[in-house]
């Protein structure tokens, strides 16, 4: 994409999520077929197969899955963030995604608690929401 070495490489296909993130719009996919969204964007429905799949605006909300407080990564650019949150969150409109917590200390985290979407250089992050 830019030659940074923390954003993956956008293709035809995933140049539309990542110019939406750019402009601070998270995205998911959501199959015509049988209804149900996904994330990470793919060109068919992971659940039915299907490849009547089109880009949809997510809400940005989400709630905490899953965490892992990162002490040590040696690859660019994380070591210069360590510590980091990395996260699971089941987004709104239902796919779990991968991704950051940030403006959160980790001893304040809790399975459930309600997140927001922000963004950080054009990649989705999350931080607490107070509603």
């Amino acid at each position: 994409m830019s030659g940074r070495f923390d954003l993956p490489e956008a293709d035809a296909f995933t140049r539309t999520y990542w110019d939406a993130a750019a402009e601070g719009r998270l995205l998911v996919r959501r199959c015509g077929a049988c209804g149900r969204a996904h994330h990470y964007p793919r060109e068919f429905c992971p659940h039915c197969w299907s490849e009547d799949v089109v880009w949809e605006p997510a809400s940005g909300r989400a709630a905490l899955y899953t965490w892992s407080v990162v002490h040590r990564n040696d690859l660019p650019p994380f070591g210069n963030r360590v510590p980091y949150v990395a996260a699971v969150v089941d987004l709104a409109e239902g796919p779990r995604m991968m991704t950051e917590v940030v403006e959160c200390a980790a001893e304040e985290l809790r399975v459930g608690m309600v997140l927001g979407v922000a963004f950080r250089e054009g990649m989705p992050v999350f931080r607490p929401r107070t509603r």
